[in-house]
């Protein structure tokens, strides 16, 4: 811990580098916690209105009774802005959140590890394992992954993945990500997509299959999710429910019901016109989409409020 740091294992500089959806929300994590965040972007326009979109949300955290207004605003002054990459060279830990551009990656942390003195942990946030961004890195035992789940101002998982980091860096990266008041899930191996993302496109895979072949509407589809499975997950994840269910029953259910699944490699035909034209399943003209994601926005509150005990 760096002097002067309000909790153990929190960095007291960090920098994230793109200011999109997620990076952003990554520099309100931290200052909210009490690190001091430079937030590097390409251009001080798009900055700006990430500092904009910082200020709304903390004005959402006031709002929901998570923070007060001194301390939203102690937050945002603790986050700098910068254009240029070499004003990551201060912080104790850097976080890559831009787009997904691998070659764009590689360079950016090849360049870091010229910048960044040696204790530095160069972190990406996107699910690409570190063996695939470290190319142009010497020293490649303090590349980790840092996947946070949108938006992580409210999520809490992290997924951290780093088989073949140094030992202290997982160490220093997961005491961090704990600091800053998220949960990190330590994935032993690499794995393409890591955990959260395979298991929600084999959920997505089944559920679009079964709406492609007329087995069942949209509509259907998502209230058997939202009023079943989705009312449980929050409280036991699927191995423990299998477990509590019986899994004897289970495995003989999995033996019967497996085979049926959908194992197709590709998304459904049917989808493909829809993406084409940016379009979706439901016909949006006929769906509040802002009421729907401020419904959302205030159940992802209200566990936020809850894990703290605020609620």
């Amino acid at each position: 811990m760096a002097e002067g740091s309000p909790h153990p294992g929190l960095p007291h500089h960090v920098a994230v580098l793109g200011n999109g959806i997620i990076g952003h929300g990554v520099a309100q994590v931290f200052a909210v916690a009490g690190s001091q965040v430079r937030l590097i972007g390409r251009a001080a326009d798009s900055l700006a209105r990430a500092r904009a979109r910082i200020r709304a949300s903390l004005d959402d955290f006031i709002a929901h009774g998570i923070l007060d207004e001194a301390a939203a605003a102690a937050a945002l002054a603790r986050i700098e802005t910068s254009t240029g990459l070499e004003d990551a060279a201060g912080a104790e830990l850097v976080i890559e959140a831009v787009t997904e551009d691998l070659a764009l990656k590689r360079d950016l942390f090849g360049r870091l590890d010229a910048i960044c003195a040696p204790e530095v942990v160069l972190a990406s946030s996107s699910g690409q394992p570190p063996s695939a961004l470290n190319e142009r890195v010497r020293r490649r035992e303090r590349v980790i992954a840092t996947h946070f789940w949108y938006p992580p101002q409210l999520i809490p998982l992290v997924e951290v993945c780093g088989p073949r980091c140094d030992p202290a860096v997982l160490d220093r990266t997961c005491a961090a990500i704990r600091a800053a008041g998220k949960q990190p899930v330590v994935i032993d191996r690499e794995i393409p997509g890591f955990i959260g993302n395979r298991i929600q496109f084999a959920m997505l895979r089944e559920a679009w299959s079964l709406w492609a072949s007329g087995a069942a509407s949209a509509e259907a589809i998502d209230a058997v999710v939202r009023n079943s499975v989705g009312r449980r997950l929050g409280i036991t994840g699927p191995l423990e429910s299998a477990d509590l269910g019986g899994l004897h029953t289970m495995v003989q259910f999995a033996r019967s019901l497996l085979p049926d699944l959908d194992r197709n490699p590709l998304p459904p035909d049917r989808l493909d016109a829809l993406a084409r034209d940016a379009g979706g399943v439901y016909d949006w003209r006929q769906r509040d989409r802002e009421a729907l994601l401020r419904a959302r926005m205030d159940e992802l509150f209200r566990w936020l409020a809850a894990d703290r005990g605020t609620s």
